[in-house]
Protein backbone atom coordinates (compact mmCIF):
# COMPACT_ATOMS: atom_id res chain seq x y z
CA UNK A 1 0.00 0.00 0.00
CA UNK A 2 1.26 3.19 -0.96
CA UNK A 3 1.91 6.56 1.18
CA UNK A 4 -0.87 8.17 -0.33
CA UNK A 5 -3.64 5.64 -0.05
CA UNK A 6 -2.40 5.03 3.79
CA UNK A 7 -2.64 8.12 4.67
CA UNK A 8 -6.12 8.76 2.92
CA UNK A 9 -7.40 5.58 4.97
CA UNK A 10 -6.27 7.19 8.21
CA UNK A 11 -8.22 10.03 7.45
CA UNK A 12 -11.51 8.61 6.71
CA UNK A 13 -11.39 6.24 9.82
CA UNK A 14 -12.50 9.07 11.30
CA UNK A 15 -15.26 10.63 9.77
CA UNK A 16 -16.14 13.33 12.65
CA UNK A 17 -13.39 14.81 13.28
CA UNK A 18 -12.54 15.16 9.40
CA UNK A 19 -15.89 16.92 8.71
CA UNK A 20 -15.42 19.35 11.27
CA UNK A 21 -11.89 20.42 10.42
CA UNK A 22 -12.69 20.49 6.29
CA UNK A 23 -15.78 22.63 7.88
CA UNK A 24 -14.02 24.92 9.54
CA UNK A 25 -11.05 25.38 6.90
CA UNK A 26 -13.65 25.49 4.13
CA UNK A 27 -15.24 28.01 5.55
CA UNK A 28 -12.23 30.30 6.25
CA UNK A 29 -10.85 29.83 3.02
CA UNK A 30 -14.45 30.50 1.39
CA UNK A 31 -14.66 33.86 3.09
CA UNK A 32 -11.46 35.19 2.29
CA UNK A 33 -12.00 34.09 -1.30
CA UNK A 34 -15.58 35.73 -1.49
CA UNK A 35 -13.83 38.88 -0.17
CA UNK A 36 -11.36 38.64 -2.71
CA UNK A 37 -14.17 38.46 -5.75
CA UNK A 38 -16.46 41.01 -4.06
CA UNK A 39 -13.79 43.46 -3.71
CA UNK A 40 -11.79 43.05 -7.12
CA UNK A 41 -15.04 43.31 -9.17
CA UNK A 42 -16.24 46.24 -6.81
CA UNK A 43 -13.25 48.20 -7.65
CA UNK A 44 -13.04 46.76 -11.66
CA UNK A 45 -16.55 48.76 -12.05
CA UNK A 46 -15.43 51.34 -10.07
CA UNK A 47 -12.51 52.09 -11.87
CA UNK A 48 -14.32 51.29 -15.43
CA UNK A 49 -16.55 54.27 -14.64
CA UNK A 50 -14.04 56.73 -13.81
CA UNK A 51 -13.76 57.49 -17.39
CA UNK A 52 -11.11 60.31 -17.23
CA UNK A 53 -14.33 62.53 -15.10
CA UNK A 54 -12.60 65.02 -13.04
CA UNK A 55 -15.39 66.83 -11.57
CA UNK A 56 -18.91 66.37 -11.05
CA UNK A 57 -21.42 69.21 -10.57
CA UNK A 58 -25.22 68.98 -9.00
CA UNK A 59 -27.33 70.18 -6.56
CA UNK A 60 -26.61 70.54 -2.90
CA UNK A 61 -26.28 67.11 -1.09
CA UNK A 62 -23.99 64.68 -0.30
CA UNK A 63 -20.95 64.74 -2.11
CA UNK A 64 -20.37 60.86 -2.38
CA UNK A 65 -24.88 60.39 -3.85
CA UNK A 66 -23.86 62.73 -6.42
CA UNK A 67 -21.13 60.83 -7.85
CA UNK A 68 -23.07 57.48 -7.11
CA UNK A 69 -25.71 58.78 -8.83
CA UNK A 70 -24.13 60.61 -11.75
CA UNK A 71 -21.32 58.52 -12.47
CA UNK A 72 -22.10 55.08 -11.42
CA UNK A 73 -26.23 55.37 -11.19
CA UNK A 74 -26.84 53.24 -8.36
CA UNK A 75 -28.49 55.94 -6.12
CA UNK A 76 -30.73 58.96 -6.40
CA UNK A 77 -29.45 62.37 -7.54
CA UNK A 78 -29.56 64.96 -5.33
CA UNK A 79 -31.57 67.73 -7.11
CA UNK A 80 -31.88 69.50 -10.49
CA UNK A 81 -29.66 72.53 -11.39
CA UNK A 82 -30.70 74.88 -13.86
CA UNK A 83 -29.08 75.35 -17.30
CA UNK A 84 -28.86 79.22 -16.48
CA UNK A 85 -26.62 78.11 -13.53
CA UNK A 86 -24.38 75.69 -15.06
CA UNK A 87 -23.94 78.05 -18.29
CA UNK A 88 -20.29 79.27 -17.87
CA UNK A 89 -19.29 75.00 -17.79
CA UNK A 90 -21.14 74.67 -21.00
CA UNK A 91 -18.74 76.96 -22.83
CA UNK A 92 -17.07 75.17 -25.70
CA UNK A 93 -14.48 77.28 -25.04
CA UNK A 94 -13.79 77.03 -21.41
CA UNK A 95 -10.09 77.63 -21.17
CA UNK A 96 -9.89 75.30 -18.20
CA UNK A 97 -12.92 72.08 -19.50
CA UNK A 98 -12.50 70.37 -22.10
CA UNK A 99 -15.74 68.43 -22.01
CA UNK A 100 -18.56 68.99 -20.28
CA UNK A 101 -21.30 66.50 -20.55
CA UNK A 102 -24.91 67.18 -18.97
CA UNK A 103 -27.13 64.22 -17.46
CA UNK A 104 -31.06 64.72 -16.77
CA UNK A 105 -31.91 62.07 -14.20
CA UNK A 106 -35.19 60.65 -12.86
CA UNK A 107 -36.75 58.54 -15.28
CA UNK A 108 -36.52 54.35 -15.99
CA UNK A 109 -37.72 51.52 -18.03
CA UNK A 110 -38.22 47.77 -16.30
CA UNK A 111 -35.56 49.23 -13.70
CA UNK A 112 -33.16 50.31 -15.98
CA UNK A 113 -32.89 54.16 -15.90
CA UNK A 114 -33.36 56.60 -18.94
CA UNK A 115 -30.14 59.10 -19.12
CA UNK A 116 -30.42 62.38 -20.91
CA UNK A 117 -27.44 63.61 -22.17
CA UNK A 118 -25.66 64.81 -25.31
CA UNK A 119 -23.93 62.64 -27.92
CA UNK A 120 -20.56 63.46 -26.20
CA UNK A 121 -21.45 60.88 -23.12
CA UNK A 122 -20.37 58.45 -25.94
CA UNK A 123 -16.97 59.97 -26.47
CA UNK A 124 -16.50 60.15 -22.64
CA UNK A 125 -16.93 56.02 -22.11
CA UNK A 126 -15.68 55.30 -25.38
CA UNK A 127 -18.87 53.50 -26.50
CA UNK A 128 -19.81 52.68 -29.54
CA UNK A 129 -23.36 50.90 -31.21
CA UNK A 130 -22.99 47.60 -32.21
CA UNK A 131 -25.81 48.09 -34.12
CA UNK A 132 -28.01 50.72 -35.49
CA UNK A 133 -26.70 54.44 -34.33
CA UNK A 134 -26.52 57.19 -31.63
CA UNK A 135 -29.62 58.83 -31.39
CA UNK A 136 -29.91 62.30 -32.96
CA UNK A 137 -33.78 63.07 -32.47
CA UNK A 138 -36.06 63.89 -29.53
CA UNK A 139 -37.42 60.60 -28.45
CA UNK A 140 -34.92 58.73 -29.88
CA UNK A 141 -32.58 55.89 -27.55
CA UNK A 142 -29.74 54.58 -27.92
CA UNK A 143 -29.56 51.47 -25.08
CA UNK A 144 -26.54 49.77 -23.45
CA UNK A 145 -25.81 46.19 -24.55
CA UNK A 146 -27.09 44.61 -21.06
CA UNK A 147 -30.64 46.30 -21.21
CA UNK A 148 -31.03 45.38 -24.79
CA UNK A 149 -30.50 42.07 -23.88
CA UNK A 150 -32.34 41.99 -20.52
CA UNK A 151 -35.96 43.56 -21.96
CA UNK A 152 -34.89 42.03 -25.58
CA UNK A 153 -34.92 45.75 -26.90
CA UNK A 154 -33.66 45.79 -30.12
CA UNK A 155 -33.47 48.63 -33.45
CA UNK A 156 -37.17 49.55 -33.69
CA UNK A 157 -38.60 48.58 -30.49
CA UNK A 158 -40.78 51.07 -28.43
CA UNK A 159 -41.60 51.85 -25.15
CA UNK A 160 -42.65 54.05 -22.23
CA UNK A 161 -40.80 55.73 -19.47
CA UNK A 162 -41.84 55.46 -16.06
CA UNK A 163 -41.23 58.24 -13.18
CA UNK A 164 -38.40 57.39 -10.77
CA UNK A 165 -36.03 54.06 -10.30
CA UNK A 166 -39.02 51.64 -9.25
CA UNK A 167 -40.87 49.38 -11.39
CA UNK A 168 -44.79 50.71 -11.00
CA UNK A 169 -47.33 50.45 -13.27
CA UNK A 170 -49.09 53.69 -12.00
CA UNK A 171 -45.57 55.54 -12.51
CA UNK A 172 -45.98 54.83 -16.23
CA UNK A 173 -45.76 58.04 -18.84
CA UNK A 174 -48.92 56.69 -21.10
CA UNK A 175 -49.88 60.11 -22.13
CA UNK A 176 -46.00 60.90 -23.46
CA UNK A 177 -44.89 60.03 -26.88
CA UNK A 178 -43.24 56.70 -26.35
CA UNK A 179 -39.37 56.40 -27.20
CA UNK A 180 -38.14 54.62 -30.29
CA UNK A 181 -34.85 52.49 -29.95
CA UNK A 182 -32.17 53.51 -32.90
CA UNK A 183 -29.25 51.92 -31.30
CA UNK A 184 -27.68 49.21 -29.09
CA UNK A 185 -24.31 49.63 -27.88
CA UNK A 186 -21.68 46.99 -27.70
CA UNK A 187 -20.97 45.69 -24.16
CA UNK A 188 -18.13 47.68 -22.93
CA UNK A 189 -18.31 46.40 -18.90
CA UNK A 190 -18.78 50.00 -18.14
CA UNK A 191 -22.15 51.29 -16.60
CA UNK A 192 -23.38 52.59 -20.33
CA UNK A 193 -24.12 48.85 -20.96
CA UNK A 194 -27.02 49.39 -18.07
CA UNK A 195 -28.49 52.89 -19.25
CA UNK A 196 -31.24 54.09 -22.18
CA UNK A 197 -29.62 56.78 -23.09
CA UNK A 198 -31.34 59.80 -25.11
CA UNK A 199 -30.95 63.41 -25.95
CA UNK A 200 -32.39 65.87 -22.70
CA UNK A 201 -34.78 67.44 -24.40
CA UNK A 202 -36.63 63.75 -24.81
CA UNK A 203 -36.61 64.33 -20.76
CA UNK A 204 -38.00 67.51 -21.10
CA UNK A 205 -40.61 66.68 -23.21
CA UNK A 206 -41.74 63.33 -21.64
CA UNK A 207 -42.39 65.63 -18.07
CA UNK A 208 -44.58 68.00 -20.29
CA UNK A 209 -41.94 70.90 -21.47
CA UNK A 210 -43.79 73.13 -23.67
CA UNK A 211 -40.56 74.13 -25.80
CA UNK A 212 -39.57 70.68 -25.96
CA UNK A 213 -42.45 69.50 -27.12
CA UNK A 214 -42.62 71.98 -29.41
CA UNK A 215 -39.52 71.47 -31.09
CA UNK A 216 -40.64 67.87 -31.14
CA UNK A 217 -44.26 68.98 -33.20
CA UNK A 218 -42.16 70.73 -35.18
CA UNK A 219 -39.80 67.83 -36.02
CA UNK A 220 -43.09 65.54 -36.86
CA UNK A 221 -44.19 68.31 -38.67
CA UNK A 222 -41.20 68.42 -41.29
CA UNK A 223 -40.96 64.73 -41.67
CA UNK A 224 -44.65 64.80 -42.73
CA UNK A 225 -43.91 67.09 -45.58
CA UNK A 226 -41.31 64.52 -46.98
CA UNK A 227 -38.06 67.15 -45.78
CA UNK A 228 -34.71 65.94 -44.13
CA UNK A 229 -35.32 64.23 -41.12
CA UNK A 230 -31.84 64.29 -39.62
CA UNK A 231 -31.16 68.20 -40.88
CA UNK A 232 -34.57 69.41 -39.75
CA UNK A 233 -34.79 67.98 -36.48
CA UNK A 234 -31.07 68.48 -35.16
CA UNK A 235 -31.48 69.85 -31.41
CA UNK A 236 -30.57 73.56 -30.28
CA UNK A 237 -27.61 73.84 -27.80
CA UNK A 238 -28.81 73.51 -24.02
CA UNK A 239 -27.85 77.02 -23.51
CA UNK A 240 -31.16 78.24 -25.25
CA UNK A 241 -33.20 76.68 -22.24
CA UNK A 242 -32.22 78.79 -19.44
CA UNK A 243 -35.43 78.13 -17.65
CA UNK A 244 -34.71 73.95 -17.90
CA UNK A 245 -33.34 71.82 -15.83
CA UNK A 246 -30.88 69.01 -15.40
CA UNK A 247 -29.54 66.92 -12.70
CA UNK A 248 -25.36 67.42 -13.07
CA UNK A 249 -22.46 67.86 -15.15
CA UNK A 250 -19.81 65.45 -15.99
CA UNK A 251 -16.70 67.73 -16.30
CA UNK A 252 -13.26 66.84 -18.15
CA UNK A 253 -10.28 68.77 -17.77
CA UNK A 254 -8.13 70.22 -20.14
CA UNK A 255 -5.21 70.09 -17.75
CA UNK A 256 -4.55 70.08 -14.31
CA UNK A 257 -3.74 73.08 -13.22
CA UNK A 258 -3.59 75.25 -10.38
CA UNK A 259 -6.91 77.05 -11.64
CA UNK A 260 -8.83 73.88 -12.83
CA UNK A 261 -8.00 72.20 -9.13
CA UNK A 262 -9.27 75.29 -7.66
CA UNK A 263 -12.87 75.13 -9.59
CA UNK A 264 -14.36 72.55 -7.14
CA UNK A 265 -13.83 74.79 -4.05
CA UNK A 266 -15.10 77.90 -6.20
CA UNK A 267 -18.33 76.00 -6.96
CA UNK A 268 -19.22 74.90 -3.54
CA UNK A 269 -18.39 78.05 -1.67
CA UNK A 270 -19.73 81.11 -4.32
CA UNK A 271 -22.63 79.15 -5.50
CA UNK A 272 -26.08 76.77 -4.84
CA UNK A 273 -24.19 74.03 -6.59
CA UNK A 274 -21.88 71.69 -5.25
CA UNK A 275 -18.78 70.02 -6.95
CA UNK A 276 -17.48 66.73 -6.61
CA UNK A 277 -14.08 64.91 -7.40
CA UNK A 278 -14.93 61.25 -8.14
CA UNK A 279 -11.40 59.65 -7.17
CA UNK A 280 -11.75 61.93 -3.42
CA UNK A 281 -15.13 60.05 -3.79
CA UNK A 282 -14.64 56.89 -4.56
CA UNK A 283 -11.45 56.84 -2.43
CA UNK A 284 -13.89 57.81 0.83
CA UNK A 285 -16.17 55.00 -0.22
CA UNK A 286 -13.21 52.45 -0.49
CA UNK A 287 -12.76 53.25 2.93
CA UNK A 288 -16.12 53.01 4.46
CA UNK A 289 -16.49 49.47 2.84
CA UNK A 290 -12.60 48.69 4.10
CA UNK A 291 -13.78 48.66 7.44
CA UNK A 292 -16.29 45.81 7.05
CA UNK A 293 -14.12 44.03 4.68
CA UNK A 294 -10.91 44.19 7.22
CA UNK A 295 -13.11 42.98 9.79
CA UNK A 296 -14.07 39.94 7.99
CA UNK A 297 -10.93 39.41 6.51
CA UNK A 298 -9.31 38.83 10.12
CA UNK A 299 -12.49 37.01 10.84
CA UNK A 300 -11.87 34.07 8.12
CA UNK A 301 -8.10 34.15 9.67
CA UNK A 302 -9.14 33.07 13.04
CA UNK A 303 -11.47 30.43 11.24
CA UNK A 304 -8.46 29.22 9.18
CA UNK A 305 -6.17 29.22 12.19
CA UNK A 306 -8.56 27.72 14.37
CA UNK A 307 -9.18 24.85 11.44
CA UNK A 308 -5.57 24.19 11.49
CA UNK A 309 -5.72 23.91 15.44
CA UNK A 310 -8.39 21.43 14.60
CA UNK A 311 -6.43 19.85 12.38
CA UNK A 312 -3.44 19.36 14.51
CA UNK A 313 -5.63 17.86 17.65
CA UNK A 314 -6.87 15.99 15.51
CA UNK A 315 -3.90 14.54 14.23
CA UNK A 316 -2.14 14.03 17.61
CA UNK A 317 -4.90 12.89 19.63
CA UNK A 318 -5.44 10.22 16.79
CA UNK A 319 -1.09 9.04 17.26
CA UNK A 320 -2.31 7.25 20.57
CA UNK A 321 -4.73 4.74 18.98
CA UNK A 322 -2.18 4.43 16.41
CA UNK A 323 1.30 3.49 18.40
CA UNK A 324 0.75 -0.20 18.50
CA UNK A 325 0.37 0.00 14.17
CA UNK A 326 3.15 2.40 13.74
CA UNK A 327 5.40 0.27 15.61
CA UNK A 328 4.44 -2.84 13.43
CA UNK A 329 4.83 -0.67 10.15
CA UNK A 330 8.38 -0.05 11.96
CA UNK A 331 8.84 -4.27 12.29
CA UNK A 332 7.73 -4.72 8.71
CA UNK A 333 10.13 -1.95 7.21
CA UNK A 334 9.13 1.11 7.64
CA UNK A 335 11.15 3.99 8.37
CA UNK A 336 11.05 6.97 10.64
CA UNK A 337 11.07 9.06 7.51
CA UNK A 338 7.72 7.12 6.03
CA UNK A 339 5.89 7.42 9.76
CA UNK A 340 6.85 11.52 9.67
CA UNK A 341 5.34 11.61 5.65
CA UNK A 342 2.40 9.77 6.24
CA UNK A 343 1.22 12.32 8.96
CA UNK A 344 2.61 15.01 7.57
CA UNK A 345 0.53 13.99 3.90
CA UNK A 346 -2.54 13.85 6.08
CA UNK A 347 -2.45 17.11 7.39
CA UNK A 348 -1.51 18.29 4.03
CA UNK A 349 -4.52 16.58 2.22
CA UNK A 350 -6.49 18.02 4.74
CA UNK A 351 -6.04 21.39 3.96
CA UNK A 352 -6.24 21.28 0.27
CA UNK A 353 -9.53 19.26 0.74
CA UNK A 354 -10.70 21.79 3.28
CA UNK A 355 -9.50 24.73 1.01
CA UNK A 356 -11.24 22.93 -2.36
CA UNK A 357 -14.27 22.78 -0.24
CA UNK A 358 -13.94 26.69 0.87
CA UNK A 359 -13.40 27.96 -2.95
CA UNK A 360 -16.38 25.84 -4.20
CA UNK A 361 -18.33 27.88 -1.03
CA UNK A 362 -17.08 31.08 -2.28
CA UNK A 363 -17.91 31.14 -5.79
CA UNK A 364 -21.27 29.55 -5.36
CA UNK A 365 -22.18 32.09 -2.96
CA UNK A 366 -20.75 34.64 -5.07
CA UNK A 367 -22.85 33.53 -7.97
CA UNK A 368 -25.74 33.60 -5.62
CA UNK A 369 -24.95 36.95 -4.33
CA UNK A 370 -24.46 38.32 -8.29
CA UNK A 371 -27.95 37.54 -8.38
CA UNK A 372 -28.92 40.03 -6.22
CA UNK A 373 -26.85 42.84 -6.62
CA UNK A 374 -27.70 42.53 -10.64
CA UNK A 375 -31.52 42.88 -9.42
CA UNK A 376 -30.53 45.37 -6.96
CA UNK A 377 -28.08 47.48 -9.09
CA UNK A 378 -28.40 46.55 -12.63
CA UNK A 379 -24.28 45.98 -12.37
CA UNK A 380 -22.98 42.51 -13.50
CA UNK A 381 -21.20 40.18 -11.20
CA UNK A 382 -20.24 36.77 -11.50
CA UNK A 383 -18.81 34.00 -9.38
CA UNK A 384 -17.75 31.91 -12.11
CA UNK A 385 -13.86 33.98 -12.17
CA UNK A 386 -10.70 32.66 -10.76
CA UNK A 387 -8.43 35.02 -8.79
CA UNK A 388 -4.76 34.95 -9.02
CA UNK A 389 -4.65 35.88 -5.21
CA UNK A 390 -6.63 32.42 -5.22
CA UNK A 391 -3.20 30.48 -5.93
CA UNK A 392 -1.93 32.53 -2.96
CA UNK A 393 -4.53 31.07 -0.63
CA UNK A 394 -3.93 27.64 -2.11
CA UNK A 395 0.20 27.78 -0.45
CA UNK A 396 -1.21 29.91 2.16
CA UNK A 397 -3.62 26.30 2.98
CA UNK A 398 -0.48 24.20 2.14
CA UNK A 399 1.53 25.76 4.92
CA UNK A 400 -1.10 25.53 7.49
CA UNK A 401 -1.58 21.77 7.24
CA UNK A 402 2.07 21.02 7.20
CA UNK A 403 2.32 23.08 10.16
CA UNK A 404 -0.59 21.48 11.63
CA UNK A 405 1.11 18.10 10.80
CA UNK A 406 4.68 18.78 11.53
CA UNK A 407 4.76 17.86 15.49
CA UNK A 408 2.13 14.58 15.34
CA UNK A 409 4.46 13.81 12.61
CA UNK A 410 8.02 13.97 14.58
CA UNK A 411 5.97 12.42 17.33
CA UNK A 412 4.97 9.37 15.05
CA UNK A 413 8.98 8.76 13.96
CA UNK A 414 10.00 9.08 17.57
CA UNK A 415 7.50 5.94 18.11
CA UNK A 416 9.57 3.54 20.74
CA UNK A 417 9.41 -0.31 18.33
CA UNK A 418 10.10 -2.29 21.72
CA UNK A 419 8.11 -0.08 24.30
CA UNK A 420 5.09 0.41 22.27
CA UNK A 421 4.84 -3.38 21.50
CA UNK A 422 5.33 -4.84 24.48
CA UNK A 423 2.39 -3.27 26.24
CA UNK A 424 0.77 -4.40 23.53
Amino acid sequence: MNLLSLSWKNIINKPLSMTLSLVLFGLGVGLISLLFLLNTQLEEKFEANLAGIDLVIGAKGSPLQLILSSMYHIDSPTGNVSIEEVRPFLNPNHPLIKTAVPLSLGDSHRGYRVVGTTPAFFGMYEAAPAEGRIFEKTMEVTVGATVARALELEVGSTFQSSHGFVQDENLVHADAEPFKVVGVLEPSGSVVDQLILTNTQSVWAVHGHEESEEDHSDHDHAEGEGHDHEAETAMKPLTEYPEEDITSLLIQFKGRNYQALNMQRSINENTDMQAATPAIEINRLYSLIGVGAEALRWLAIIIVIVSGLSIFISLYSSLRDRRYEMALMRTMGGSRNFLFGMIILEGLILAVLGYVLGIGISHLGMEALAGNLSDSYRYTFTGWRFLPQEAYLLGGAVVIGFLAAVIPAIQASRTDIHETLAEG
